[in-house]
C-alpha cells in the first residue's frame, strides 16, 4: 500500500514541479521588474547625491566583475543561489497561505543569506565562491524539498501562484505608471535657484533702463545680417541652459568675435534673458535676443501649429488635467506643442538675410570650433545632420505611423532618421526647397494625431525627406539625459555633446557621470548664482 502511495505521489510532484516552474517564472520576472521599479525609477527625483554614488558604484562594480553576465552563467554560484532564491519565494508565499508560518520563516531567513551574499558580490566585484554558496544552497535546497513534500495539492498551488502573479501585475503597472509620472514633473520643473536668477535679472531688465538701450543698439547691429560671420540659432526660456551653449561655444572658438547668436524666448523671460546677455561678456560675441510674441506674422492664418495651440482640445490634453493613464505621459508634455519648440522650422522667416546658420538646443554643450560646419559642401541638401539609425531602431518607422498610406506611399520605413539639435541649415537651399511649406503640409495632415504621436523630429523627418546630408557621428554625441554607458573616448571625441532626455544638467536628477562636462560653462562666482544656491 505504500509503494503504490509513493508511486502515485511521484507523478504528482512532477506535475507540481512542471506548473511551480511554469508560474514561477512569470512570478520571478514579475517582481524583479517591481524591484527595479520601485526602487531606480521611483528614486527621490531630487537626491542626486545618491544617484551620483549608484553610479560610481556601478562603474566600480563594471571595471572589476560584470554581474550581470556572473549571474546569468549556467556555471556560476551566483545564478545558482538566485534560482534557489526565486523558488524559496514562491514557497514562502505557499507555506504562508497553509498558514506553515515556521517554514515561511526558515525559508526567508535562507532567502536573507542569499540576498547578503549576492549583494556583497555584486558591490565588492568579487565572484560568489563554492565555499560561501554550498552551505546556502545546501539548507535551501532542503526546505524546498520539505515545501514539496508538504504542498503537493496541484490546484491550490496554481490557484495560490495565479493571485499572487496577478497582484505583482497590478502593483507593477501602478508603480509603472505612478513612476513615469514622477519622472516626467521632475525633467519639466525648473529648479528654485533658476526662478530665483530670473527674478533678479528681471529686476535689473525693469530697474535699468541703459539696458534696455543698449538691447535697441545691438538690434540695429549690422553684424546681424553679416555673412562673413559665423550665426547660431537658439530658442530657448532656460536663460541659464542658453548662456552655457553660448559660453561653450565661444570658449572653443579658434575666433569668438566672429560668432553671431540670434536668441529667441518668450515673454515672460525676454527680460531675464536681455539683462543676462547684456550684463555679461562672452569673448566679444555678438548677441541677439529676440521675444517669440512680437512675431505677428506667426498667427493661425499662417502656422498650423499655431491654430492647434488655439484648438480646446489640444489644449486640454497638453495643458489640463488628462487623467487617462494609458496615455503615455511623455506625450502630454507641452513642449511637444510649444511654439518656442517648434520654431526651428521658422528659421528663413525669422533671418531672412542670412544664407547659413547653425541651430543649437538649449541642453547642450559644444567642445571644439563650429566655424568649420559653415564650409562643409551639404552637396545641395538643407540639412546637415548626425545620422542615428547606428541603432537599428532609429528608423523611419520608429518615428511614423507607416500604417497610413499618405506615410507608406511616400517614405522608405528602413530610411534613416537623424538627431536634431545641433544642425547646418542652408537657408538658401532651404528657400528654393519651400520646407516651411511641406512641414506646414504635414502638420495639417496630422491635425487628428494619427501620423506621428509628439515632438518635432517626426515633422522633420518628413519635411527634410531627400533633404539631409550626413554629418561625421563626432560633430553630435547624443544621449547625455539618458545614457549611463556612453564611451568616454566618443565624448572627448565630440565637437557637441547633447543631454537629450529627462535627466538635464541643470536638474538634481542629472547624471553624476557628465554634469561636470555642463558646470564647468557656468561662472559660480556670479553674485546672483551665489546667492540664488545658497538662498
Amino acid at each position: 500500500m505504500r509503494r503504490r502511495a509513493a508511486e502515485f505521489r511521484r507523478p504528482v510532484r512532477r506535475r507540481l514541479s512542471y506548473w511551480i516552474w511554469l508560474f514561477l517564472a512569470l512570478f520571478s520576472i514579475l517582481g524583479l521588474v517591481l524591484f527595479f521599479l520601485q526602487h531606480h525609477h521611483q528614486q527621490d527625483p531630487n537626491d542626486y547625491p545618491s544617484l551620483e554614488r549608484n553610479a560610481r558604484v556601478e562603474h566600480f562594480a563594471r571595471e572589476s566583475l560584470n554581474f550581470t553576465e556572473e549571474i546569468t552563467s549556467a556555471t556560476s554560484f551566483s545564478r545558482q543561489l538566485a534560482e534557489q532564491m526565486t523558488l524559496a519565494k514562491a514557497y514562502v508565499v505557499i507555506a504562508k497561505e497553509h498558514n506553515n508560518l515556521h517554514l515561511a520563516w526558515q525559508l526567508s531567513k535562507k532567502i536573507r543569506g542569499c540576498q547578503l551574499l549576492l549583494s556583497k558580490a555584486a558591490m565588492t566585484g568579487e565572484a560568489v565562491t563554492q565555499e560561501e554558496a554550498e552551505p546556502i544552497i545546501k539548507s535551501l535546497s532542503s526546505l524546498i524539498f520539505k515545501a514539496q513534500d508538504i504542498h503537493y495539492d496541484i490546484a491550490t498551488t496554481i490557484v495560490t501562484m495565479k493571485s499572487h502573479v496577478q497582484a505583482l501585475e497590478e502593483r507593477a503597472n501602478a508603480a509603472t505608471v505612478q513612476s513615469t509620472v514622477f519622472g516626467q514633473v521632475a525633467a519639466e520643473a525648473l529648479p528654485k535657484s533658476l526662478h530665483c536668477l530670473n527674478i533678479k535679472l528681471m529686476t535689473d531688465w525693469l530697474k535699468k533702463p541703459s539696458l534696455q538701450e543698449l538691447a535697441y543698439e545691438t538690434k540695429n547691429s549690422p553684424r546681424l545680417m553679416d555673412n562673413n560671420l559665423y550665426h547660431f540659432c537658439i530658442f530657448s526660456d532656460n536663460v541659464l541652459a542658453t548662456s552655457v551653449v553660448v559660453n561653450s561655444t565661444v570658449s572653443s572658438a579658434d575666433h569668438p568675435k566672429q560668432l553671431v547668436f540670434h536668441i529667441v524666448t518668450n515673454g515672460v523671460n525676454y527680460g531675464a534673458m536681455q539683462a543676462w546677455f547684456l550684463n555679461n561678456d562672452f569673448k566679444g560675441a555678438t548677441i541677439e535676443v529676440q521675444n517669440i510674441d512680437e512675431f505677428h506674422w506667426l498667427n493661425a492664418s499662417y502656422s498650423p501649429l499655431v491654430k492647434q495651440l488655439l484648438n480646446p482640445d489640444s489644449r486640454s490634453f497638453y495643458f489640463g488635467v488628462y487623467q487617462d493613464v494609458n496615455v503615455e505621459q511623455k506625450m502630454r508634455n507641452p513642449k511637444h506643442l510649444s511654439l518656442l519648440n517648434h520654431l526651428r522650422f521658422y528659421i528663413p522667416e525669422i533671418y531672412p538675410q542670412l544664407e547659413k546658420v547653425v541651430f543649437l538646443d538649449d541642453d547642450l554643450v559644444v567642445q571644439k570650433d563650429l566655424t568649420p560646419l559653415f564650409s562643409l559642401d551639404l552637396h545641395g541638401n538643407v540639412n546637415g545632420a548626425v545620422e542615428t539609425c547606428l541603432e537599428a531602431f532609429h528608423r523611419y518607422y520608429k518615428y511614423l505611423n507607416f500604417s497610413n498610406s499618405i506615410i507608406s506611399s511616400k517614405f522608405d520605413p528602413q530610411a534613416c532618421a537623424w538627431a536634431f539639435g545641433m544642425n547646418i541649415f542652408d537657408l538658401v537651399a532651404w528657400r528654393k526647397a519651400n520646407v516651411t511649406a511641406k512641414y506646414h503640409y504635414w502638420q495639417e495632415q496630422n491635425a487628428d494625431g494619427t501620423l506621428w504621436k509628439l515632438g518635432t523630429l517626426p515633422p522633420a523627418l518628413l519635411s527634410f525627406y531627400g533633404l539631409t546630408e550626413p554629418l561625421d557621428r563626432r560633430w553630435h554625441v547624443l544621449g547625455l539625459g539618458y545614457d549611463l554607458n556612453i564611451d568616454n573616448r566618443l565624448i572627448e571625441s565630440a565637437a557637441v555633446v547633447h543631454f537629450n532626455g529627462n535627466m538635464k544638467p541643470w536638474l538634481k536628477l542629472a547624471i553624476g557621470r557628465y554634469k561636470p562636462l555642463w558646470d564647468r560653462y557656468i561662472n559660480q562666482s556670479h553674485p546672483y548664482l551665489q546667492d540664488c544656491v545658497t538662498g
